[in-house]
């Protein structure tokens, strides 16, 4: 970036620091101390006309253009905003933000433009909980759709709320380094790192299926497929290397998971989303992993058809299926007979439960998320993937080597215990 930018780029990420406080906060000076988080800078800044302490700030610029500043002030409000030079609002304008954290958690705030370049909103404590937390956040206002990644968004908001507390207590004129010893803030969950197995647990091995629907290498599967995974999630299609995902957002009460492959796969194809409902009675192929290590290493395919529109106990977002599937078919498609992706494969009953309760032996009896929430969870991510209309019959062999492309075996390690929930 030329020098110019740079310096620009700065003065500019110093008045946002200055403008963020709510109304009012245009008299502002410092920053007094530092806050130094990731890309995150800041400190804390005083009421110019009274030379009183203001609010505790910090901000990052994004390559879209947006500077994020998030601040906590002197009454312990917290409040987001979004600053870019380009933006000319009228001042006292509003605007509704929908924010989404990793593709699950939703909130609407509303913002108000104190200045012209600016939108600030206050955060209910909630909020801010979930933006502590979150790995994605995806911000649109009216047709504005952004994306940010929130690094390090756990410890700036502790190091703010370590700066709020101190300055509180010993003043401006002792300001220092608020990122040291900054304390969780009672309000807020910091965002915790990967656990580590307990010494006592054994470490094994954990599989499961993914399918890769845009063609920027973006892999769906089910969110207990990853949940309990200890270091690299690996994926590779069969035959080929092993590659490193990332994972980009999941939703733990649908059940789905994104992840993210690298920049350097390259992908044949990818799989295309039926775009209308199912049928009960209507033919499905499910492919997968099943017992991989066990079985074969290749992908396994088994037909049945759509036995019913619910799950247990009426779930509306589920499909049961007679086609068989085992541990390890998790996260995997469920095509219909055009080669669409007509659900993603999530679980089968459990039959010696169900022989506990019911004293009755059940068979074939298994389960998939409904395309419905598919999209709707791809949406919520952001993720350019393509729908198409059921044309055509395929015989299964030819679904089965279509699929072979962008199905995914899904692998990491985990703990015995892990992997009892899967």
């Amino acid at each position: 970036m030329p020098w110019g930018k740079v310096m620009w780029l700065r003065s500019f990420v110093a008045a946002a620091l200055l403008q963020v406080c709510l109304a009012g906060s245009a008299y502002a000076a410092g920053p007094f101390g530092s806050v130094n988080v990731g890309n995150w800078i800041g400190g804390a800044f005083s009421n110019d006309q009274t030379g009183a302490f203001s609010h505790c700030a910090a901000t990052t610029p994004y390559a879209n253009g947006v500077i994020l500043v998030v601040s906590q002030n002197s009454n312990g409000t917290w409040s987001l905003a979004f600053a870019n030079p380009n933006y000319h609002f009228n001042k006292g304008e509003s605007s509704a933000i929908d924010v989404t954290f990793d593709g699950q958690e939703q909130a609407r705030l509303y913002a108000t433009a104190y200045q012209s370049n600016m939108l600030t909103a206050v955060m209910p404590l909630n909020v801010v909980r979930t933006f502590q937390k979150a790995s994605l956040m995806v911000a649109t206002a009216g047709r504005a759709v952004l994306n940010f990644d929130l690094t390090s968004t756990g410890p700036v908001i502790a190091a703010l709320a370590n700066c709020v507390t101190k300055v509180k207590a010993d003043g401006l004129d002792k300001a220092g380094d608020f990122t040291k010893g900054a304390a969780k803030p009672a309000t807020t969950a910091d965002k915790q790192p990967p656990a580590s197995p307990d010494k006592s647990a054994r470490a094994v091995s954990i599989s499961g299926t993914g399918f890769v629907v845009s063609p920027s290498g973006h892999v769906v599967t089910n969110n207990h497929v990853i949940d309990g995974c200890v270091g690299d999630i690996k994926g590779n299609l069969a035959g080929e290397a092993t590659m490193v995902l990332r994972v980009v957002s999941s939703d733990a009460t649908n059940d789905l998971a994104l992840l993210q492959a690298p920049t350097t796969a390259t992908f044949k194809d990818f799989a295309k989303i039926r775009d209308r409902s199912m049928r009960a009675g209507d033919a499905v192929v499910a492919i997968g992993f099943p017992l991989h290590g066990m079985l074969t290493s290749d992908l396994t395919v088994t037909t049945g058809i759509v036995s019913s529109l619910s799950g247990i106990r009426n779930h509306t977002g589920r499909l049961q299926i007679s086609a068989a599937i085992q541990a390890g078919n998790s996260g995997g498609p469920l095509f219909d007979m055009s080669g669409q992706v007509a659900g993603v494969v999530v679980s089968k009953l459990n039959a010696l439960r169900m022989i506990k309760e019911t004293g009755q032996l059940t068979e074939n009896i298994n389960f998939a998320i409904k395309t419905g929430a598919l999209r709707d969870f791809l949406d919520n991510s952001v993720v350019p993937y393509q729908t198409a209309e059921p044309k055509g019959e395929l015989k299964t062999p030819e679904i089965a080597g279509n699929a072979r492309a962008y199905t995914m075996l899904i692998s990491c390690k985990g703990t015995e215990e892990a992997d009892a929930k899967k």
